[in-house]
């Protein structure tokens, strides 16, 4: 651990006189450091002082609209996304359950307006099964606002798709296969 500490401070020494040479400078108050680990104290030195200036140690920061966080965790930025596709799905649900409007049309308000939100970034999520289930939770419930219920054959009661039954309705690709992929 003491070595990936040493190499930070090494990479941020050689950083700060490659823009000197430059003619730039590294703002201090800017400049952030993390290390990534499963361990959870390590780099908790909290500044590491570089020619006269002290750069801030942290464990969490956003990146290109992506929270990275020093122990690689993607739960908060899968809640995120979950969050923004949240609010994109509210205000067109009762379009998507609009019988004006065809599933195919439906389909496609969701995979132009709401999916490119939740899949925004997703090229550097490595998602962990509970991650997977979040995200296909969220898919089908905005597949069942738009395939509605279905009528039982045996009983004629109304009743919520099943699972497989999205799969086999929602031609595309999943959205956990979409982002493995």
């Amino acid at each position: 651990m003491g070595g990936s500490i040493r190499a930070v401070k090494e990479n941020a020494e050689a950083l700060v006189v490659a823009t000197k040479e430059i003619g730039l400078e590294v703002n201090a108050d800017k400049t952030k450091y993390m290390i990534m680990s499963r361990d959870q104290n390590a780099g908790r030195t909290h500044s590491m002082k570089i020619d006269n200036s002290s750069f801030e140690w942290v464990d969490e920061f956003k990146y290109l609209g992506t929270t990275l966080t020093n122990q690689n965790s993607i739960q908060e930025e899968i809640k995120s996304r979950l969050k923004s596709g949240n609010a994109c799905y509210h205000p067109v649900q009762n379009i998507l359950s609009s019988s004006l409007l065809s599933k195919n049309l439906k389909i496609k308000i969701y995979r132009i307006i709401i999916l490119p939100v939740v899949l925004y970034g997703c090229e550097t999520l490595s998602l962990t099964l509970r991650e997977e289930r979040r995200l296909r939770v969220f898919e089908n419930r905005v597949l069942r606002r738009i395939f509605g219920p279905k009528r039982d054959k045996g009983t004629g009661e109304w009743r919520k798709l099943h699972n497989e039954e999205l799969n086999d309705m929602y031609c595309s690709p999943s959205i956990v296969r979409v982002i493995k992929s």
